[in-house]
């Protein structure tokens, strides 16, 4: 038989479905995988159910309902002084990751460069080189995270067509601050390239850190696609609603490759995500003290369990060095071991990496319930003991 697509079939199973699949068959706490234990807001459920018994429960319009996309500029200006035109600057998709393979889709030709940096979501690599472009990586190295100047300056040439920014990112935790985006900028420009910005964890941002819109910089506005995520901002992964702010000429374009991948969102989720963006801001900061409280109490819990943490600036996640509870083989074989052995599920970090991974770090995710993050840190405590 012919063979299929070369790319997209020599990815296999990812090592988060391997670690979630291996924590359910051993019972374990999975703080591998990255979504809420809850079920997000109550009033946003009640306004998606209502929105499916009233309807019109057929095809909303492809760019998204009038109201999620005005909600998106309006939630622009109120956090980040952006003025947006909702009408030709905004589009709603089923999920951030669908935007992102929207613009990745549209803005690239096969031989054109990306700049990606490491560690990396899993879905931006497969999806750049299923489009033809040539990915050149550069690489943050834990524990600090330092942006690497010279060669993120060397990864830019005049075929570079994009970088693809995630901040705050995941796993790293780094939220970028005005100095480096500045220098991200500058390569830009220079370059004459686009910014893709997945800024999904925007509202997740700790220490009384502000998270800053690589868009909001001189000269950014009309080269920055901006992507955010109903799902983390309102703990509902499974809602799957993205939304992007672009100015009307990328997004004419990038809303070319929406049509043909889905179309268009859930009706109900929209309206249900345009009330939560509209929700006062004592919401946005509840969810980041929330997040931010849980944050110290795993952190301070596996720094009494003997483990060496790094600082999570952002997100949901912390990561820990392995070595410091005395395990000598890779983040893998650790992961698998704390399952097996300790019954709690972890992350390798070496997995956001390319080659040569760092293979001596683990990330946990700790948007759970107290009562989890207690009682996984106490099975980590007790098996390293």
């Amino acid at each position: 038989m012919k063979p299929v697509n070369s790319v997209l079939s020599s990815y296999g199973v990812t090592v988060f479905e391997t670690m979630s699949r291996l924590a359910m068959e051993m019972d374990a706490i999975n703080l591998g995988q990255g979504f809420p234990d809850d079920n997000g807001p109550e009033n946003l459920r009640l306004m998606a159910a209502e929105a499916v018994i009233n309807g019109p429960n057929q095809y909303p319009p492809m760019l998204g309902i009038p109201e999620l996309r005005q909600a998106v500029a309006e939630h622009n200006k109120r956090f980040y002084d952006l003025d947006v035109d909702w009408q030709t600057e905004t589009m709603v998709t089923c999920g951030a990751t669908e935007s992102l393979t929207d613009c990745i889709l549209a803005l690239i030709e096969p031989g054109d460069e990306v700049v990606l940096i490491e560690p990396l979501y899993d879905s931006y690599l497969p999806m750049v080189r299923r489009a033809g472009g040539i990915p050149k990586l550069v690489r943050l190295e834990p524990p600090n995270w330092e942006l690497p100047r010279d060669a993120l300056a060397d990864a830019f040439s005049s075929k570079t067509k994009m970088i693809l920014l995630n901040s705050p990112q995941n796993p790293a935790t780094k939220v970028y601050d005005r100095n480096e985006l500045q220098f991200i900028a500058d390569l830009v420009i220079k370059h004459d390239a686009y910014a893709v910005c997945d800024e999904v964890y925007e509202h997740i941002v700790f220490d009384g850190d502000q998270h800053i819109p690589l868009m909001t910089l001189p000269g950014m506005r009309d080269r920055c696609v901006r992507i955010g995520s109903a799902g983390k901002t309102f703990s509902m992964t499974a809602w799957k609603v993205g939304y992007m702010t672009a100015p009307a000429n990328l997004l004419g374009a990038i809303a070319k490759a929406h049509q043909f991948v889905t179309f268009t969102t859930p009706t109900n989720l929209q309206r249900a995500v345009a009330m939560g963006l509209e929700q006062e801001d004592s919401y946005f900061a509840g969810l980041c003290a929330t997040q931010e409280a849980k944050r110290d109490r795993i952190r301070d819990a596996l720094d009494e369990a003997g483990f060496e943490t790094l600082y999570t600036a952002g997100t949901y996640f912390l990561s820990v060095d392995i070595r410091s509870v005395g395990f000598e083989g890779g983040d893998v074989a650790f992961c698998e071991h704390i399952i097996r052995e300790a019954g709690v599920a972890a992350i390798p970090l070496s997995a956001f990496y390319q080659k040569n991974g760092q293979p001596h770090f683990a990330r946990f995710c700790f948007c759970k319930q107290d009562s989890i993050l207690d009682e996984a840190a106490a099975r980590l405590k007790n098996h390293f003991a």
